[in-house]
């Protein structure tokens, strides 16, 4: 099992009855679930993308609120003044994102990127404009386009509260480091449900061989969407009696929606044009676990190179770039493929049992899955 340890501010502390349960969990891995053919990095996670860095805050308050923030920075240094090349692809645009109209005509990020919940989107948006105009060197700017996207944690969370604070997402921003990254019900995946089980956050990454430019490629993911659910193939939706459409032939049942809210960092130097069609690959990997990307699903995925041959200063007037040729972007497509979906497994197989706001959802039974997988012969067990 991965080191599990949220980053921030944690409010109340979990009982002792949900740390045993979150002993029992585990990650893809460790059920023999190796999606791909390319080997990951030392961390199996997007901070495995040298310079990038997560943080996040976890929101427990009584029994209502079940939320958080999870930042995603690309490098240490300012975003605003040395900002890097991204693009956004979106698979289904039932969702919220700031910032998203400058990201595509600009095809840069000059800002961290916020993951929380549907309604505290501008709070989170507001928070960081001002914890970046505090920034050294930033006193003369009178503009910001902070980027931050959600998923809908309402059944598990007290959304119509916004609960998030100004302070949860400073604590989320300045305790990110490039360590390991807490998965499961974390920051903001606390309250979120997946496939009808418990979701959360979930990361995973690749190394590309030497051959194929040996480039990294990381994956973070925040799941609350529906569907089939599926494991390398495995029909586990279907074998576990929990699957989109099951109750439709008697009466109107859960369609697979939900939101997910996928992040893609890699050193590989590449142009927005390119991050473009690599974003675009990581709703293959979202495809591969089952989800169809149904009318109430937001899917969203955000890529961006840390690569110093493609960094844009802010003071620049001419920018002199080195960027990968079309023909050597195969093992990159592929590399974000295979760690989108371990990242999406990861997300269910470490989160835990919730209960708030009235409701319980439960964490996929990692025995019941092990017992699907043998069946049908998947995963090195």
């Amino acid at each position: 099992m991965r080191l599990n340890i949220s980053f921030g501010i944690t409010v109340a502390a979990m009982s002792i009855a949900a740390t045993a349960a979150h002993a029992q969990r585990a990650l893809a891995r460790d059920l023999g679930v190796k999606p791909g053919v390319f080997a990951p990095g030392k961390l199996n996670a997007i901070t495995d993308v040298a310079g990038v860095r997560v943080g996040q805050t976890t929101v427990i308050e009584g029994d209502s609120v079940r939320t958080g923030v999870t930042a995603i920075l690309p490098h240490g240094g300012n975003v605003f003044q040395d900002r890097v090349p991204a693009a956004l692809h979106v698979g289904n645009g039932f969702g919220k994102i700031t910032g998203a109209t400058q990201l595509h005509e600009l095809g840069e990020l000059e800002t961290p990127i916020l993951l929380t919940c549907t309604l505290c989107v501008w709070k989170a948006a507001d928070a960081m404009v001002g914890w970046m105009l505090e920034q050294p060197g930033m006193q003369n700017v009178r503009s910001i386009n902070p980027v931050v996207g959600e998923t809908n944690d309402g059944t598990l969370n007290d959304i119509r509260a916004r609960p998030i604070t100004a302070e949860q997402v400073r604590a989320a921003l300045t305790s990110a480091n490039t360590g390991p990254v807490a998965e499961g019900s974390v920051g903001a995946g606390t309250g979120t449900i997946a496939f009808g089980w418990k979701g959360g956050i979930g990361t995973s990454s690749r190394v590309l061989p030497q051959s194929l430019g040996g480039w990294t490629v990381g994956v973070l993911v925040q799941t609350n969407f529906g569907g089939i659910f599926q494991v390398l193939g495995a029909p586990v939706g279907k074998e576990l009696g929990q699957y989109a459409f099951k109750r439709e032939a008697q009466s109107p049942g859960e369609r697979g929606d939900g939101s997910c809210m996928i992040v893609v960092a890699t050193d590989a130097p590449l142009s927005d044009r390119n991050l473009e069609r690599v974003a675009a690959r990581a709703i293959m990997g979202l495809a591969r676990t089952g989800s169809s990307a149904s009318n109430g699903s937001g899917d969203y995925a955000l890529a961006f190179s840390t690569s110093e041959k493609v960094r844009r200063p802010y003071s620049a007037t001419h920018l002199t770039t080195e960027e990968l040729a079309n023909e050597q972007m195969s093992g990159v497509f592929e590399a974000v493929v295979e760690a989108t979906e371990e990242a999406i497994y990861n997300s269910m197989f470490e989160a835990t049992t919730t209960t708030a706001n009235g409701h319980t959802i439960e964490a996929i039974p990692l025995d019941k899955v092990k017992a699907v997988l043998a069946k049908y012969n998947v995963g090195n067990r």
